[in-house]
Parts: C-alpha cells; structure tokens; sequence
C-alpha cells in the first residue's frame, strides 16, 4: 500500500495521513490509519509535527485580515509576482500591489528575478503611490485607532512564497508600522484581486501587443499604460461600474455603501 499511500500524499500536500487514510478508505483501499501513517514516514510525506498549529495560525491570521470587509481604501492590500516572457527571450517577474477594496494598482515592479528584496521594491512603490495620491505620509493618511491612538494598519496579504518568507522581507514588514503581512499556505486563492488583475492585464492588454514587447523598458512601457487604463478609464464590475480611481476619491461610490434602493449609506 506504500506507493498508493504516497501517490495519494502527492494528490493532496496539504492533508495528513489520517485524512489520506479516509480518502483511500472510501475509495475502496483497505489500510488501518496507523499503516498509512507508516508509510508516508517511510517516504518523508508526513506533515510536520505542527503543521496543524501552524495552519490555524495562518488561518487565524486571515480571519484577522478579513472578520471585516473592508469599506475604504488602504485596508488591505494584495501583493504577488506575475511572470511574463517577451519576444526577446527575457522572462521578467511582475510584482504588484492591488489595493482591495477600491482595485486601484499601485505600481509595478519589474525584474529578473522574485525576491524579497524585489518584494520589498513593490511595497515602496504603492507606499509612494499611495503618499502621492493622498498628499500626506502614509501613516497620516490612515484613520486612527480610538484605543490605541495609532494609525490602523494596513493589511498586507501575499501567498506563501519564498520571497514572502525571507528575513530580509519580514525585517521591512517589522519596520513599516502601517503594514503586516497575513498569509495562508498554498492558497493563490486568497489572493483573488491581485490574481485577477494580473490576468486583466495580461489578456485585456499584454498578450495582444506581444509582438511590440521585445525588452523589459517596451514591458515597463506597456504595463504602465494599461496601469492608466485600468485604474482610470475601465470600469469593474465590481465597483459598481465605477473606476479604481472615483472609488479611491469616494469610497461611498462602492456598492457596499449603497442600500437596495441604489441609495448610497454613510460610513458608520
């Protein structure tokens, strides 16, 4: 039963061996849980000891990072890297911070490779962009918390990756008292928007000039125009068919704020 235990291990990562022991139960497998166990040890395919703590942690974490929808802008925001190949040969990493509640790109960096040091590159850039928008220091433009006195932090959610992992990243995250870092393991899920606004980019506008992008400066180039597009011309469903830009200037244009009627609700 040793390689079907390991054949089912490497179907499902994220499940221990009593959950691979029922899955194999119900489909007609016949092997005590203990059995199962053993011979995922033997392969090194148990999970660790604490994963299970380490995965309420994380969910714990999310559920911090969204108990509440966000009702403006500068809540949460989402960071990830998109990969994209141009007709040079080079493949370059896009790294990107997409701002939740409003949509709105906050910039894009560009390079080889997807560290932490380019992790934090992305961070700087949607702080400055943020700053420019805003008029103010960021840690100004956030609303303060009545018990504590501070400004309430943003929440920044990423993927698991490795450049989300690394010391370097998380000394910045430690540094920067208006952002923490909440991720979930194996999960590009929960980073819906930033997903979704990658595959926006690249089918709404990317893949139809591919023959134009031959360099990295034609990539910057083509990204930052449709950086425009999308925050200032195309409307999101989403938004209620209004622009990232009018919701980032009026969050009461945001469907949440609006009653059946169409009304729009003051923030509590």
């Amino acid at each position: 039963m040793e390689p079907v235990a390991a054949k089912y291990a490497a179907d499902w990562p994220a499940w221990g061996h009593r959950k691979i022991h029922a899955l194999m139960a119900l489909d007609g497998h016949t092997a005590s849980a203990s059995s199962v166990q053993r011979a995922l040890r033997r392969r090194g395919l148990l999970q660790p000891i604490d994963y299970q703590g380490e995965r309420r942690e994380l969910a714990k974490a999310r559920r911090a990072a969204f108990a509440t929808p966000p009702t403006r802008p500068n809540q949460v925001w989402q960071l990830d890297f998109s990969e994209y190949e141009t007709t040079a040969g080079g493949i370059w990493r896009l790294a990107g911070v997409a701002d939740y509640f409003t949509k709105y790109e906050h910039g894009w960096h560009i390079a080889p490779t997807c560290t932490g040091t380019d992790a934090i590159e992305a961070v700087r850039i949607a702080i400055a962009e943020a700053e420019r928008l805003g008029g103010a220091p960021l840690d100004q433009l956030l609303p303060v918390d009545p018990d504590t006195g501070h400004p309430h932090r943003i929440k920044l959610v990423t993927d698991n990756g490795g450049a989300f992992k690394g010391v370097a990243f998380a000394r910045f995250i430690a540094s920067r008292p208006e952002l923490h870092i909440r991720t979930r393991a194996k999960s590009p899920g929960q980073n819906g928007v930033r997903e979704r606004s990658f595959g926006t980019l690249k089918y709404e506008h990317l893949y139809r000039v591919h023959e134009q992008i031959a360099t990295v400066e034609d990539l910057h180039r083509e990204a930052e125009h449709y950086r425009g597009v999308f925050n200032h011309i195309r409307p999101h469903e989403a938004l209620g068919f209004h622009r990232p830009i009018e919701v980032l200037a009026n969050p009461q244009l945001h469907p949440i704020h609006k009653n059946q009627t169409g009304e729009t609700v003051p923030e509590a």
